[in-house]
């Protein structure tokens, strides 16, 4: 049995969430201009000029003073939870082996003392903290982000070299981490593996990471991580669909608002020579009726928004259990303790707002008022809220999309 482990694991399993409090919430963006102690010394703008997307970059003392934010016990805790994506990897006698959870506790106990990783995906829709560090990344629009993964590994633990598809923050939290990178192209991968390790892996360059220290990696970047000793490594995802996945969600998206009438008719069919083939006026016809099939900008945005914003299938809200009226409701946004729930996803595009797979056209305050929503994942007290905007975050509070606080009750 692991140390860290021997004798903590809680039979429960639980990890509690806890509502991220509107004084953690921070500004919508620093001076792009500013030069700040997270990107190394350089400015938001720099990074996106020099490094974003292009290459790597190593950050010594990131956050000076983070150790992360939770330990291993209770990243165990969440990775027994239904509805947390959790994977297990272990390698023995040069044999890689995935288990996805949840998990039971026992299965903890019977880890060796070494060479194991535990993964647990979206950490920031259980831990208000998480959010408030993804509110440190924000120089990169929402719609980019994707999550927060959170990985335990005792000493020598670590998932082979590998290669993402998308640009990645690895921050250090306790313990430390050796990372090698390389700029290969070739990517043969490792046969009949349950992950996608690299065959070949020929590292350039080689840190160890500290509490604190982190590494930025754009997609393709070859990398390995291997643990020094126990440590946690926070990785902060970028989202980046393939061309082919947004090209096949889009035309699903389009059955909700393609209409074509009539139906397939040959009046004035003739005898073929050979019954088996496709005629040309079959196919005249067909291709005719797809012609017909159109769609602008207006829809494109639709679409993007909507998809974006869709929660990933493992994703289920819950309303309030005990809900308040809408005048009370009222009452309490006037205080503004306001927030998203931590695994909504919200966009704006003009005056269509896009929550959790859903669009709605507002009116001029209502998008106004939204849009700050979007932006910061919370509202400071508004006062002059309208009709419309009342009634659309009253239904989302029984909806569970958002959830508010009174301070006199609480």
């Amino acid at each position: 049995m692991h140390p860290v482990i021997a004798g903590k694991v809680r039979n429960d399993c639980t990890v509690t969430p806890l509502h991220l409090p509107l004084s953690v919430v921070q500004s919508l963006l620093p001076d792009p201009m500013t030069k700040i102690q997270l990107l190394g010394g350089i400015s938001p703008s720099d990074f996106l000029r020099d490094h974003w997307q292009k290459k790597p970059l190593l950050i010594r003392k990131a956050l000076p003073d983070f150790r992360g934010l939770l330990d291993a016990n209770e990243l165990i805790d969440l990775a027994c939870q239904e509805d947390a994506q959790s994977r297990l990897v272990t390698r023995r006698n040069g044999r890689w082996e995935v288990r996805h959870g949840p998990f039971a506790p026992r299965a903890f106990a019977r880890l060796p003392q070494k060479g194991w990783t535990l993964l647990v995906q979206d950490v920031n829709h259980f831990l208000p903290a998480a959010r408030e560090l993804l509110l440190k990344f924000n120089f990169i629009p929402h719609s980019r982000l994707d999550d927060l993964m959170v990985s335990y590994a005792p000493e020598d633990g670590g998932v082979g070299p590998h290669f993402d598809s998308y640009d990645v923050f690895l921050l250090q939290g306790t313990g430390r981490r050796r990372w090698q990178i390389s700029s290969q192209k070739d990517r043969t991968l490792v046969a009949a593996a349950p992950l996608k390790i690299l065959q070949d892996f020929r590292p350039e360059q080689e840190w160890v990471l500290e509490p604190g220290d982190m590494l930025y990696l754009p997609p393709g970047y070859a990398h390995d991580g291997v643990a020094v000793e126990p440590c946690m490594t926070y990785s902060i995802g970028f989202r980046a669909p393939t061309y082919q996945e947004l090209a096949t969600q889009f035309l699903v998206h389009l059955q909700d608002s393609c209409e074509i009438a009539g139906i397939y008719e040959d009046p004035e069919l003739r005898i073929q020579t050979h019954p088996g083939r496709i005629s040309s006026a079959m196919l005249d016809q067909i291709n005719a009726a797809l012609d017909k099939i159109e769609w602008d900008n207006v829809e494109v945005e639709r679409f993007i928004g909507m998809y974006l914003t869709e929660p990933k299938p493992h994703v289920f809200f819950t309303p309030p259990q005990k809900p308040i009226s809408q005048r009370e409701f009222a009452r309490r946004i006037r205080k503004g303790k306001l927030q998203l729930d931590l695994k909504s996803r919200m966009l704006f595009r003009g005056n269509r707002i896009f929550l959790n797979g859903d669009v709605y056209e507002v009116g001029k305050t209502a998008q106004r008022i939204l849009g700050e929503l979007a932006d910061r994942l919370a509202l400071s007290p508004v006062r002059d809220i309208d009709a419309e905007t009342q009634a659309l975050l009253y239904q989302w509070h029984l909806d569970g999309y958002v959830y508010v606080e009174d301070t006199e009750v609480d």
